[in-house]
C-alpha cells in the first residue's frame, strides 16, 4: 500500500522476542509493590523497549517500491574491436535509449565504456542520452570486462530495477568477467549482450619465441617460432598468407640477422625451428619478425613481432667505461685481465655509452676509469646504480682527477651506492675551493630558467667546505649577491646548501646588465677576503651583450689568481656573435671560453668548470708514500706489501658497519681521508673503490710489480656476480592476465629438493622503476613470484636464493597486446553471462540481427532494454537510529513510572476548581450586562424627567417622540429590574412611584401610536 513496505534485514535477531514472557514472570513479581496500574504501565514500557531494540538489531528498515529501470550501456573499447564497430554501438545506443526509455516513469539510461581499464561516459539519469563520440580515455591495449562491470554495477542507483547491456567481443584478457557477472545476478542486475562480430580479413600473428633462458657459451639450442594465421578459409584463396620470416639476435654491438625466408602460411598454426650457437657470453635478444608481401594478407602490424631473451653464459663479463678525452689510459689494465686472468672485457668510451638497462644486462661487473660526471645524463647513473641494487651486479670505480668528488660525481646517486662519501667533512681538511656565478639575462627565452638549473646543479656538485656566491644586476642598476654572512657574499656550502642557497636560487630573477665591471669588481673583492681557498673560480654566463671590464678589474682578478670562465648562449639561436668580449676574458684569465647554441647544454659545461673547484680534493706527494693492507680482505689474499704511490682522491669512509677499508694510506694527517681500496654490498650487488689510479699517474710503480694482475683480478673477481654453483635452479616464466609469473625449481648438487629458502628478488620494468617481487614456497622445492606486468616491453629478474647463495637471473619480454591475437568474438563467455537468472528476475536477451533482408538496426531495437522483467527496485530507509531513540525516551519513563508514585487525587480537586472558576466567571459576565443596561435606563429616565419638569405631560400632537421600540422592548424584559414586594398599604416610597410612572409612560406610548394608526 502507497509503495511502501517494512523489510528486516537480520531476521535472526529477532528469535529474542521470546525473551518478552519471560521479563513478564521475572518483572511481575519484583514490581508488585508499585500498585495494580503501576506494574502493569511500567511492563507495558519495558516490553516496548525490548521490542524496539530488537527490531535496531534486526535493521528495521522502510522500503519504498519503484517501477522505474535503470540500463548502463557497456561499450568495448579495446583496440580489438575495429572503428567501425565502436562508432556504430555509439549509435546504436543513441537510438535504442530514444526508442524504449520510458519518460513517465523517468527511467534512467548511463553508458559505461572500458579497454584495460573502465570509465563512466555518461552517469544513469532521467533524461535521452545523445554521445556524439566517447570521449573517456581507457587504456584500448587491454580489456577488462570484470572491472566494467563492477563499476556499473557501483553507479546503479539505489531505487530502480537494474540492467547492464554488453556490446563486446568478449575477448577479455584482464579480470575474470564470469565471476563478477555472477556476483552481479546475484544481486538481481539483469544482463544482456549484443555481440560484436568482425569482418572475415586476413591476419598472422607472430605469437611467441622459444628459447632456453640459459645456456653455455659454444653450447647448441634450438630457437622455435610460432606463427598463427588467424583467417578463414571463407577468404579469398583460402585464407592463406604470404611473407618472409626474419629472424635476429640483438645486442648492444650491433644485430646480426640469423634466417630470412620466404614462408606460405595456412590457416592455422606453424612452428619454425633453427639451430643456434653463440661462441661470446652475453645477454641476447632474439626477435621474429612477420613481413606480409602485401597488406591484404595482414591486418594488423602490432602483432607481427615477438621477442625473447637468453644469457650465455661464460668466462667474467667486465664493462670498462673510459674517458674519452683520456683514452687509452686504463689499456695496460685492460691487456693484463684479458690476458692474465681470462676475463671478457668490453670497453665503452664516455661519448659512446650505453643507453638502456639491458645493455648493462651481460656484464657481471662495470667499471667506471676515472670518468667525470658530466659524461653521463641522470638516467644513466640511475641505470648503473639499478644495475647493482636490484640485477646484483658489480660495481667499481678506480681514482684519477676526474673521479669521484673531483670530477664531479658528489651529491649523485652512484655516491650513495659507494661505500666511501666523495665530499670530505672532516674539519681538519681546509676548504678548498671558491666559486663566483655571474647571471645575466639574455634574451634568450628560457635563459632564466637555465640559469637556475645549472646553478642549482653547480651548488650540489660543491663540497661542504667550498664557497660559492651568486652575483646578479637587479633592477635597480646595481649589483646584488643572492646571499651573504656577515658581509661575505661567498659563503660556505655546508650548512647553507638547502636552507638557504637553494631557496635562493628559485626567487633568483637577473637582469640585464650594461657591462662586466661593476659586478666582477664585487667578485674580485669577495674573492680577496677568503685566504684560505686553494681554488678560486669565477664562471659567467652572457649573451655577450654588457661592455668589457676595466683592465685594472682584470689584474685585480689575476692577482688572485681567480679563473674565469665564460659561456655565451647567443640571441636568436646563434652564438659567437659577440665572442670577442667573453673571449678575451677567458684567455686573459686562463678560463675557457664557451659557444652554445642550445641553453640544454648548460649544465653539462657547469659540470666540467665545477669539477676545476674540486681539484683539491686530489692528494699528491711527489716523493710517494707506501698504501698499507688495514683489513684481511679476500682482494688482497696473498698480498703482503704494496709498491709506492704518489697520490690519490681524497674521500670519506661511510658511517657503516658494512663498510670495510682493506687499504690505506699514511698521510694525510687525518684518517678519515686515507681510504685507498674500501668496499661494501649494495642491495644484491657490491661495489668497491680504488682512489689511486691503475698506473698512469700515480701508481706507476704498480705496473712493475709482480702482484699487479692479481690485486686488480681478485677486485674485480670478488665484484662481480657469484659464479660457483651452489645448487641447481631452473626458471621459469609465464604471462596471464597482465601478470608475469616466475616459477622457480631448487634442487642442491644431489638433486634433492631445497626447502624453507628465503628467497628475495627484484623486477626492474621498462619504465626502469624497481619493485620487489614476493616469493612464497607452494611445493617441495618449487617456488612462485608474480607481478604486475602492465606495459609491453623487457622486465629483469633478479632472485636471490638466500645467504651465500648466487643470485638468478632472467628476462621477460611482455609483447604486444593479446587484443591483436584474437580475431572472432568469444561468443561462449557472452552466452554465459546472458544466460545468468538475476535474482527474482528472468535471463538476459541475446541482441542480433538475424534478417538479411531487414535493416540490422531495426532488428537491434526490435529487443527493449529498458522492458521491466525484474523484480521491481526499493530504496530502503534504515530506522535503527530512530528506534534507539525513541526506546531511550521510553526508557526515561520506565525510570519514572518504577521510581516515583503520582497521586492523581489531585485531578478531581482541580478539576472542581476549574468549573467553579468557568461559573464565577459567567456570572461576572452577566452582572456587568445587567449594570450595563441599568445605567442606560437611568440616563433615559433622567432625560424623560427633565421633559416633564418642563412642560406638562399630556399626549399631543407636539409631544415629544416616544422611546425607540427597541430600547422599549429591552426595558420591559431584559432592563427591568426585578419585581419587587408591593409596597404596605399607605406608604409610598420610590418604587411605588417608579412603577406608577413606568404605568404612565407605556400608556402614553400606546395611545400615540393609535393616533399615528388614525391618520
Amino acid at each position: 500500500m502507497f509503495g511502501y513496505r517494512i523489510d528486516i534485514e537480520h531476521p535472526a535477531w529477532l528469535s529474542l522476542l521470546v525473551a518478552i514472557p519471560l521479563i513478564w514472570w521475572l518483572s511481575y513479581r519484583s514490581l508488585s509493590g508499585l500498585g495494580r496500574w503501576r506494574r502493569w504501565f511500567a511492563l507495558g514500557l519495558r516490553s516496548l523497549i525490548i521490542v524496539l531494540l530488537i527490531l535496531a538489531l534486526a535493521e528495521l528498515q522502510v522500503v519504498r517500491s519503484s517501477q522505474r529501470a535503470a540500463v548502463i550501456y557497456v561499450l568495448d573499447q579495446s583496440l580489438s574491436v575495429p572503428p567501425t564497430q565502436r562508432a556504430a554501438m555509439v549509435d546504436y545506443v543513441d537510438q535504442e535509449i530514444l526508442k524504449h526509455r520510458n519518460r513517465d516513469t523517468k527511467d534512467l539510461a548511463g553508458v559505461v565504456v572500458f579497454g584495460g581499464d573502465p570509465a563512466v561516459e555518461v552517469p544513469p539519469f532521467a533524461d535521452d542520452v545523445h554521445i556524439p563520440r566517447v570521449e573517456s580515455l581507457v587504456d584500448r591495449e587491454h580489456t577488462n570486462l570484470s572491472a566494467a562491470l563492477k563499476l556499473a554495477q557501483a553507479s546503479f542507483p539505489e531505487d530502480a530495477s537494474k540492467r547492464v547491456v554488453i556490446i563486446s567481443d568478449g575477448n577479455e584478457n584482464l579480470g575474470n568477467g564470469i565471476e563478477q557477472a555472477r556476483a552481479m545476478s546475484q544481486a538481481g542486475i539483469g544482463i544482456d549482450v549484443l555481440p560484436v562480430r568482425y569482418l572475415p580479413q586476413a591476419e598472422v600473428a607472430v605469437e611467441k619465441i622459444t628459447i632456453p633462458p640459459d645456456v653455455n657459451r659454444s653450447q647448441p639450442f634450438e630457437l622455435k617460432v610460432v606463427l598463427n594465421n588467424l583467417s578463414t578459409p571463407e577468404l579469398p584463396n583460402g585464407g592463406v598468407s604470404r611473407g618472409k620470416l626474419k629472424i635476429t639476435r640483438k645486442t648492444q654491438d650491433g644485430d646480426v640477422v640469423l634466417a630470412e625466408q620466404d614462408v606460405k602460411l595456412e590457416p592455422g598454426k606453424r612452428v619454425f625451428s633453427i639451430r643456434e650457437q653463440v661462441d661470446a657470453s652475453n645477454f641476447y635478444t632474439y626477435e621474429a619478425r612477420f613481413i606480409p608481401n602485401t597488406a591484404a594478407d595482414d591486418a594488423l602490424p602490432q602483432n607481427n613481432i615477438a621477442t625473447a631473451y637468453t644469457h650465455v653464459r661464460g668466462h667474467g663479463q667486465v664493462l670498462l667505461i673510459e674517458d674519452a678525452e683520456n683514452a687509452g689510459e686504463f689499456k695496460f689494465l685492460i691487456e693484463r685481465l684479458r690476458e692474465k686472468e681470462e676475463f671478457e672485457i668490453t670497453v665503452q668510451s664516455s661519448n659512446d655509452l650505453f643507453t638502456s638497462l639491458p645493455q648493462l644486462q651481460a656484464f657481471d661487473t662495470v667499471i667506471l676509469a676515472n670518468v667525470p660526471r658530466d659524461q653521463f645524463s641522470d638516467e644513466q647513473i640511475k641505470m648503473l646504480v639499478r644495475n647493482t641494487q636490484q640485477m646484483g651486479a658489480g660495481l667499481i670505480m678506480l681514482g684519477g682527477r676526474n673521479s669521484f668528488g673531483a670530477g664531479g660525481w658528489t651529491n649523485t646517486e652512484l655516491e650513495a651506492a659507494m661505500p666511501v662519501d666523495f665530499q670530505v667533512k672532516s674539519a681538519k681538511v681546509k676548504a678548498i675551493g671558491a666559486l663566483a656565478m655571474l647571471m645575466h639575462a639574455s634574451e634568450l627565452s628560457t635563459g632564466n630558467y637555465w640559469q637556475k638549473v645549472i646553478a642549482k646543479n653547480s651548488i650540489n656538485a660543491l663540497g661542504n667546505e667550498d664557497y660559492c656566491g651568486v652575483v646578479q644586476w637587479d633592477g635597480t642598476n646595481n649589483v646584488h649577491w643572492l646571499w651573504s654572512e656577515g658581509g661575505m657574499p661567498l659563503i660556505k656550502v655546508g650548512g647553507n646548501r638547502e636552507t638557504k642557497m637553494l631557496r635562493r636560487i628559485d626567487q633568483m630573477n637577473p637582469g640585464d646588465m650594461p657591462d662586466f665591471d661593476a659586478p666582477m669588481i664585487s667578485a674580485s673583492v669577495a674573492f680577496s677576503k677568503l685566504a684560505d681557498a686553494a681554488v678560486k673560480h669565477m664562471i659567467i654566463i652572457s649573451d655577450g651583450d654588457p661592455s668589457a671590464p676595466k683592465s685594472s678589474t682584470i689584474a685585480s682578478l689575476k692577482a688572485q689568481r681567480v679563473v674565469v670562465s665564460t659561456v655565451e648562449v647567443g640571441t636568436h639561436g646563434q652564438a659567437g656573435s659577440q665572442g670577442n668580449t667573453l673571449t678575451a676574458i677567458a684567455n686573459q684569465t686562463g678560463g675557457k671560453y664557451y659557444a652554445v647554441k642550445d641553453a640544454k647544454a648548460l649544465p653539462k659545461i657547469y659540470q666540467q668548470e665545477v669539477r676545476k673547484i674540486a681539484r683539491p680534493l686530489v692528494f699528491e706527494k711527489p716523493d710517494g708514500f707506501t698504501p698499507q693492507i688495514a683489513y684481511p680482505h679476500p682482494i688482497t689474499q696473498t698480498i703482503d706489501s704494496l709498491p709506492p704511490i704518489t697520490g690519490f682522491v681524497l674521500t670519506q669512509k661511510k658511517d657503516n658497519p658494512l663498510v670495510e677499508v682493506a687499504i690505506v694510506s699514511p698521510v694525510p694527517s687525518d684518517e678519515a681521508t686515507r681510504t685507498i681500496l674500501a668496499t661494501w654490498t649494495y642491495g644484491l650487488g657490491k661495489t668497491a673503490v680504488m682512489t689511486t689510479d691503475a698506473g698512469a699517474r700515480w701508481a706507476t710503480q704498480w705496473t712493475q710489480w709482480e702482484n699487479y694482475d692479481r690485486l686488480y683480478s681478485q677486485l674485480v673477481r670478488w665484484s662481480m656476480r657469484p659464479t660457483a654453483e651452489q645448487g641447481k635452479f631452473t626458471i621459469s616464466t609465464e604471462l596471464h592476465d597482465g601478470k608475469v609469473r616466475a616459477v622457480i625449481t631448487a634442487l642442491d648438487k644431489e638433486d634433492d629438493f631445497l626447502n624453507f629458502l628465503e628467497m628475495n628478488a627484484a623486477v626492474v620494468g621498462p619504465d626502469m622503476k624497481p619493485s620487489d617481487l614476493k616469493i612464497r614456497q607452494t611445493a617441495p622445492g618449487r617456488y612462485i613470484g608474480e607481478f604486475d606486468a602492465p606495459d609491453s616491453g623487457n622486465y629483469f629478474l633478479t632472485i636471490s636464493p638466500g645467504e651465500k647463495m648466487m643470485p638468478i637471473r632472467t628476462g621477460v619480454n611482455v609483447p604486444y597486446s593479446p587484443e591483436f591475437l584474437d580475431r572472432e568474438p568469444n561468443e561462449s563467455l557472452l552466452r554465459t553471462l546472458v544466460e545468468l537468472k538475476p535474482r527474482d528476475g528472468q535471463p538476459g536477451k541475446w541482441i542480433e540481427a538475424k534478417s538479411p533482408g531487414r535493416s540490422r538496426m531495426e532488428q537491434l531495437l526490435e529487443t527493449d532494454t529498458f522492458r521491466h522483467d525484474l523484480p521491481p527496485a526499493g530504496s530502503s530507509q534504515p530506522t535503527w537510529h530512530i528506534l534507539l531513540l525513541i526506546a531511550g525516551c521510553l526508557f526515561f519513563g520506565d525510570v519514572f513510572v518504577r521510581r516515583v508514585a503520582v497521586n492523581f487525587a489531585f485531578v478531581a480537586v482541580a478539576a472542581g476548581k476549574l468549573r467553579n472558576k468557568l461559573l464565577n466567571r459567567q456570572q461576572e459576565v452577566k452582572t456587568e450586562y445587567l449594570e450595563r443596561l441599568r445605567s442606560r435606563k437611568r440616563e433615559v429616565g433622567q432625560q424623560v424627567d427633565q421633559m416633564r419638569a418642563a412642560t406638562r405631560f399630556e399626549p399631543t400632537p407636539d409631544a415629544p417622540p416616544p422611546l425607540p421600540d427597541a430600547l422599549d422592548r429591552e426595558l420591559q424584559s431584559s432592563s427591568a429590574p426585578p419585581k419587587k414586594p408591593p409596597a404596605r398599604p399607605g406608604t409610598t416610597g420610590p418604587e411605588s412611584e417608579e412603577e406608577d410612572y413606568t404605568s404612565r409612560l407605556l400608556k402614553a406610548k400606546k395611545k400615540a401610536q393609535d393616533e399615528r394608526e388614525q391618520k
